[in-house]
């Protein structure tokens, strides 16, 4: 009885090491995605697991934060969770110049503008407010209606690997979009 009682305590002693050392190792905005991922029949620990398994990315967070720099997160993050991890926002941060629900990419820099400034303009944004599909990193791609994060990483990989992107049509070459996708996209993108 003893044997199975501190084998018990040592099980439990053991996960507890792990969840200290994935939260002191994991930066604080992360800490915020673990809360939301995993389904509820999985419960907390399996959140856990995949938040720690989950691929780092880096964004530069500028502008009205409190800790201006660049951080760790991991994939799935939102800007939010840039702006936590940046200490959240100071006194003269605009939040709605930002959208805090939006995912992150890896390799953006996000600008939190200050009460009356002009948010800054989205990477590919043309003059007249369209997105650029030749210019716009994946993050803006992922702003298009029926375009997620997965097709606008496909968007610039297809960009890098033929060329210039010369017409909307060369969209139905990149794999997962079809005429649906690309008539609905046509009025709100430049090539």
């Amino acid at each position: 009885m003893r044997r199975g009682v501190g084998a018990a305590l040592v099980v439990l002693l053991a996960g507890a090491a792990v969840a200290v050392f994935v939260t002191a190792v994991t930066p604080r905005g992360a800490q915020r995605v673990v809360a939301s991922e995993g389904s509820s029949d999985a419960g907390p620990d399996a959140a856990l697991v995949a938040s720690a398994q989950a691929a780092p990315i880096l964004v530069h967070v500028l502008g009205q934060v409190e800790r201006p720099g660049l951080y760790e997160l991991r994939e799935g993050a939102r800007v939010f969770d840039a702006v936590a991890a940046a200490g959240g926002l100071t006194d003269a941060a605009d939040p709605a110049g930002v959208n805090l629900a939006r995912p992150v990419a890896d390799g953006e820099q996000l600008l939190v503008p200050a009460v009356g400034e002009a948010p800054p303009a989205a990477a590919g944004a043309a003059s007249d407010g369209r997105i650029d599909l030749n210019t716009a990193d994946v993050a803006t791609l992922d702003t298009l209606p029926r375009i997620g994060p997965a097709m606008a990483q496909r968007i610039v990989e297809w960009r890098e690997a033929n060329g210039p992107i010369r017409s909307v049509d060369d969209l139905l070459a990149v794999s997962g979009i079809g005429a649906k996708t690309v008539e609905a996209l046509r009025p709100l993108v430049v090539p």
